[in-house]
């Protein structure tokens, strides 16, 4: 019996085999969950091939969580692939160029806005997309990097982030009647292809390395991956609201 045992997951952000989403979808597999992942677009090819890396094939559906056609159908989608739905993994952020990189005073507000709304806003839409398909309550887990403080070039990146945080606070609070918990997990850098878009990233790698209070491997995404598969399991079934740190203690320690 492995820790996700009998049940159905949907994985967003699966775009290569170094993602954390993949990571997280592949250890859901090995714990026994059947998986689902969603793409849209020109990467939804790549998603499909990529898929094909994972222990089992997974099937892929179409969703793009700023299309509102897209929400709508996502039950419908799911539907063809696995009856009900015990986990979400959002694994979704994006930001302009123009609002990162050192650029934050002059970044304008259709940039600012594309960040909150693929970064922040998606999780509470991506949430309520698929709850009708939750029977008995669920795990929604979301992947996060501490917005407590302002890093680096990371500019508006950072503002959605804070935004993420305070959106799974309030869908927790909307949705723990109906026994729906609601996690981020905050990762250390990891050189993702996300990682690759924002501009001065080995900023953040010298960082880890001198601060952090555990050895930190930046090529390495499979204890935040580990960390989300215990989100989505039973095995912490009082949760919710929470950001789990899994940096190397680097949000605990001084400047």
């Amino acid at each position: 019996m492995g820790l996700l045992t009998g049940k159905n997951i949907l994985v967003t952000g699966v775009l290569t085999d170094a993602s954390i989403a993949f990571h997280i979808a592949r250890l859901a597999q090995e714990e026994g969950a059947t998986v689902v992942l969603s793409s849209y677009g020109r990467v939804f090819r790549l998603t499909e091939r990529i898929s094909a890396r994972l222990p089992q094939l997974a099937p892929v559906v179409e969703l793009d969580v700023t299309n509102e056609e897209d929400l709508a159908a996502l039950p419908d989608r799911l539907r063809v692939h696995v009856p009900n739905l015990h986990g979400v993994v959002h694994a979704i952020g994006f930001a302009p160029e123009a609002a990162l990189g050192g650029n934050f005073l002059n970044t304008t507000w259709p940039d600012v806005a594309t960040a909150l709304h693929v970064s922040a806003f998606s999780l509470k839409a991506l949430t309520m997309a698929a709850k009708p398909m939750f029977e008995g309550g669920a795990s929604v887990v979301g992947l996060d990097f501490d917005a407590s403080v302002a890093w680096p070039k990371y500019d508006w990146m950072g503002v959605a982030k804070a935004a993420l945080e305070s959106t799974s606070r309030y869908l927790a609070r909307d949705l723990g009647a109906e026994n729906i918990r609601v996690n981020l997990v905050a990762a250390g850098p990891i050189k993702t292809m996300a990682a690759k878009s924002i501009p001065g990233f080995e900023q953040f790698e010298h960082l880890w390395d001198e601060r952090s209070a555990l050895t930190w491997d930046v090529t390495d995404p499979v204890p935040t991956a580990q960390a989300t598969v215990v989100l989505l399991s039973d095995w912490l079934p009082k949760t919710t609201g929470e950001i789990l740190h899994v940096d190397g203690g680097m949000h605990a320690m001084g400047g």
